[in-house]
C-alpha cells in the first residue's frame, strides 16, 4: 500500500481513550488549516465504533463550526442517543483546543429489503477512457500552499477528470463536475472503513463545481472557501478500491454562499451514496 493511502487508513483507526471517547491522528495536508473531509471521514468512524456490525449509516448531517488545526489531534466525543429495534443515532462532536469544531448527528439501520429506485447514471466515458489527473511532486515545495493542499488529499487516490478542473455545462446550461475515482490500491473488506474513506473524499472538490461555473480557479488569490455543512445518504453497499463516478453539480450560488450536491454510482449504474454541500464562497475586494 502507498504511503500516502496507508496514512489515510491508519488515520481512520482512531485512538480509543475513554468510552465513547476517541482521538484522530495527526497527518493531513502540509498546511495549517486541516482538510475537512478528514474530520468528517473520521467523526464518521468515531460514531460507526459505537454501533453494533448489522447497523451501517444510511445518513449523516453534519456542520462545520471552526478551522481545524492539521498540526494537533482532534478529539471525537460520540452522544449514543439511541438504540432502538432497527436504527441508531449518534451525535458527533469533534474538540481542537478546548472549542467544538465540528458536529455531526448520523444514523445507523438495520439491513433490510425493500423498493427499489433510482434515477439513471448520465452516459460517460468509462475510466480507462480519462487520462489520469497528475501533479507535479518534484515541484511540491514550490507551490502555493492551495495547490499543496489539494495535492495532499488527493494522494491516496487515482482520479480521472471526466470535464477538466472547471468542469463543463448540462444540457440545461447548469454547472457540473464529473470523475472517476477510487483508492490507489486494494483495501481490506472493512465496509466501515469504505464508509469513512468515501466521507472523506466527498468534501472534495464539491463546491468547487460552483467555482469553476464562475471562473475561478485553485490560482485565485483574492477567493475565501470553506466547507460550511455536509450531507451523505448511503443507498447501497459499495467499495471505494473500486471505480466510482462522482457526479456532482451546481445548485445554487447567492451571499457568498454556494449549494451543491453530488452522486456517486458505480461503474454498472448503481446510485450508491448521495452527498450535499454548503460552502462559503467569499471574494475578496
Amino acid at each position: 500500500m502507498t504511503q500516502a493511502l496507508q496514512q489515510l487508513v491508519n488515520g481512520l483507526r482512531l485512538e480509543k481513550l475513554e468510552e465513547n471517547l476517541f482521538r484522530g491522528a495527526i497527518g493531513d495536508t502540509h498546511v495549517k488549516r486541516m482538510y475537512g473531509g478528514k474530520v468528517l471521514g473520521e467523526a464518521l468512524e468515531a460514531a460507526q465504533l459505537t454501533v453494533a456490525d448489522d447497523r451501517p449509516a444510511h445518513s449523516l448531517h453534519a456542520y462545520f463550526l471552526r478551522e481545524a488545526d492539521a498540526f494537533h489531534p482532534v478529539i471525537y466525543e460520540v452522544d449514543r442517543s439511541r438504540d432502538g429495534r432497527s436504527f441508531s443515532a449518534r451525535r458527533v462532536t469533534a474538540i481542537q483546543h478546548g472549542q467544538p469544531i465540528f458536529t455531526m448527528e448520523a444514523s445507523f439501520h438495520r439491513v433490510e429489503s425493500g423498493i427499489a429506485y433510482q434515477g439513471k447514471m448520465a452516459e460517460v466515458p468509462p475510466p480507462e477512457a480519462v487520462p489520469p489527473l497528475e501533479w507535479d511532486w518534484g515541484s511540491f515545495e514550490a507551490q502555493p500552499p492551495r495547490y499543496q493542499r489539494m495535492m495532499t488529499i488527493v494522494a491516496p487516490f487515482e482520479i480521472r477528470q471526466i470535464d477538466g478542473a472547471n468542469g463543463t455545462k448540462d444540457a440545461l446550461g447548469n454547472p457540473v463536475r464529473r470523475s472517476w475515482v477510487r483508492t490507489s490500491e486494494r483495501l481490506p473488506d472493512e465496509p466501515d472503513m469504505h464508509r469513512a474513506i468515501l466521507a472523506y473524499l466527498s468534501d472534495y472538490g464539491l463546491i468547487w463545481t460552483l467555482l469553476g461555473h464562475h471562473g475561478f480557479t485553485l490560482g485565485t488569490t483574492n477567493l475565501v472557501v470553506a466547507s460550511l455543512d455536509h450531507a451523505m445518504w448511503f443507498h447501497r453497499p459499495f467499495r471505494v478500491d473500486e471505480w466510482l463516478l462522482y457526479h456532482c453539480e451546481g445548485v445554487a450560488s447567492a451571499g457568498a454562499r454556494g449549494l451543491a450536491r453530488g452522486s456517486f454510482y458505480t461503474r454498472e449504474g448503481e446510485l450508491v451514496v448521495s452527498v450535499a454541500q454548503e460552502g462559503l464562497m467569499r471574494v475578496l475586494a
